[in-house]
């Protein structure tokens, strides 16, 4: 290992590892899509755990008190009729085997009809999936394979294509509300202030926030609606129906309500026309919504990251100052920021490096030193168009103050360094 990449090494772990410290820096923005992905990764588990938690802690208990109730209900109904358990047992697979092949105790519409297949055909293609009606035949469960591998595949891309419409119209009318604010702000010249239609606003995009706020509304607002349908005419509590159209709109699909599945309503075909106009534009209001959450949450693992990136860079930055000696120029730390793709100017993550070689008295390299001649020879003829021209030249306050100020071309570049080297000390 040479001692440039000792000191390389260094500027993570001083005292430990000293070796991959600041390569490790630079990763962090070569793999910035990696290091996203295993963050999502790892909270999305620490969500599924935490989810898992809360969700055992609550239905656990009833759950055992269900089991508890069905036990004695089963020994009770023995005892009472003198059936052994085994046969009672018996018969309550057969009433499961007929529940999957949609018999109920209570009268429901068919399944198989068209209707009820076209209801079927559509919880499979929008991946809502309840469960209620599945195939039972070997011909019904292949083809619903390949007619559900083009279904879900179109509907996606449809799903997708509303979103792209959406966030259009979405950002013509947020755009035109603006310049309406504009104009009615007074702010506007006087020739522009009549002729508005000159006047534009240039690369503005809606607000990823604004555009959430808008869909969680319309979905909330949708979701009330269907609620309100489904209460009187479902017979069922009105957070149920919220739960139903959160369950439905989201293609979870459980199962445990289903919608449109008695035998008979009043008004059954306005209901069922408008259960499943309240279905299409829920489940599209709640996939963009999705997308557009994705958006917001990826501008947080990208927050986290760049903490995470300043953290690391800081404990750089503070190892860098135990090294040795500071009054060596090091003139080659621009070549070295285009070598890792890094712009001259820019603050980089390992910004430290640049200063390393300069602190530790380290001999530069001829590719170094030639890179460096032209920096300087760049300034030098700037300093020199500056003094002929009678431009006056900026001298930093620090500079003045340490009595390392004027001077031209490589005069000044030395005086700059010895400035430099002064206020470090």
């Amino acid at each position: 290992i040479t001692s440039k990449s000792k000191h390389a090494a260094s500027c993570f772990f001083p005292h430990h590892i000293p070796v991959f410290s600041c390569c490790y820096c630079r990763s962090l923005h070569l793999n910035e899509d990696n290091g996203r992905f295993v963050l999502l990764a790892i909270l999305i588990l620490v969500y599924l755990l935490c989810g898992a938690a809360v969700f055992s802690a609550i239905e656990r208990p009833s759950e055992l008190r269900a089991h508890g109730r069905w036990n004695g209900t089963l020994l009770n109904f023995s005892e009472t009729f003198n059936i052994s358990l085994q046969e009672l047992n018996s018969f309550l697979r057969e009433y499961e085997a007929a529940i999957a092949a949609g018999i109920r105790a209570d009268a429901l519409r068919p399944r198989w009809d068209f209707t009820g297949a076209f209801y079927f055909v559509g919880t499979v293609v929008s991946t809502i999936g309840f469960g209620m009606t599945t195939p039972v035949t070997i011909a019904g469960k292949v083809f619903l394979i390949f007619y559900g591998l083009l279904g879900c595949a179109g509907t996606i891309l449809f799903f997708n294509l509303f979103l792209e419409r959406i966030i259009t119209l979405l950002a013509v009318v947020m755009k035109a509300v603006r310049e309406r604010r504009i104009r009615n702000s007074g702010l506007l010249p006087p020739g522009i202030r009549h002729d508005f239609s000159a006047y534009s606003l240039p690369g503005w995009k809606p607000s990823v926030y604004h555009v959430m706020l808008i869909l969680g509304l319309s979905a909330i607002t949708i979701s009330c609606c269907a609620s309100a349908m489904y209460t009187p005419v479902e017979g069922w509590a009105y957070l149920d129906s919220l739960y139903f159209c959160f369950v439905t709109f989201s293609t979870i699909g459980f199962g445990d309500f289903v919608s449109s599945q008695s035998a008979a309503y009043e008004y059954q075909s306005l209901y069922r026309v408008a259960n499943f106009f309240f279905m299409l534009m829920g489940v599209c209001c709640i996939y963009s919504l999705f997308n557009v959450i994705s958006i917001v949450i990826k501008q947080v693992l990208n927050w986290m990251l760049e903490k995470m990136s300043c953290l690391f860079c800081q404990r750089c930055n503070n190892a860098n100052a135990f090294l040795g000696r500071r009054n060596a120029i090091r003139p080659g730390s621009k070549s070295r920021q285009r070598r890792f793709g890094q712009p001259p100017d820019s603050d980089g993550p390992c910004d430290s490096d640049t200063e390393g070689r300069r602190l530790s008295g380290e001999m530069i390299s001829m590719k170094d030193l030639a890179a460096s001649s032209k920096v300087s020879l760049a300034i030098m003829q700037k300093q020199l168009s500056e003094s002929a021209n009678g431009y006056p030249r900026t001298v930093c306050g620090s500079s003045r103050h340490n009595g390392f100020s004027g001077g031209v071309g490589a005069l000044g570049i030395m005086n700059n360094r010895l400035a430099e080297t002064s206020n470090s000390r």
